[in-house]
């Protein structure tokens, strides 16, 4: 069975804190929003945790279109060759699950 390409799209969702100094709790929230908001304020988070990776959408795709989205989402990227860019697809070696007749 010949293998397709699918892009996979996911949510990372991390929980963050800050610690903001205030005369009420409201007065937090809005600094938190309004200076995350800003990109050139520098506002540094007291920390931070993965939670969760959540799948938002699955469809199969062309080799086509996996290098028109790698150059238009990697424009930094755009001037390397066809093997370079395939480097990024990560490919399931069935043969070495032993339990591949689930798949």
């Amino acid at each position: 069975m010949e293998k397709k390409l699918y892009m996979v799209e996911t949510v990372s969702i991390f929980r963050m804190r800050y610690v903001i100094e205030a005369h009420e709790a409201s007065h937090a929230n809005d600094e938190v929003v309004m200076k995350l908001g800003e990109s050139t304020v520098d506002f540094s988070e007291f920390s931070q945790k993965h939670v969760d990776e959540l799948i938002t959408s699955t469809r199969e795709i062309s080799v086509e279109e996996y290098l028109k989205m790698f150059d238009e989402e990697n424009d930094y990227l755009s001037k390397w060759n066809i093997p370079q860019k395939m480097q990024y697809i990560h490919s399931i070696d069935y043969k070495d699950d032993k339990d591949s007749s689930n798949w």
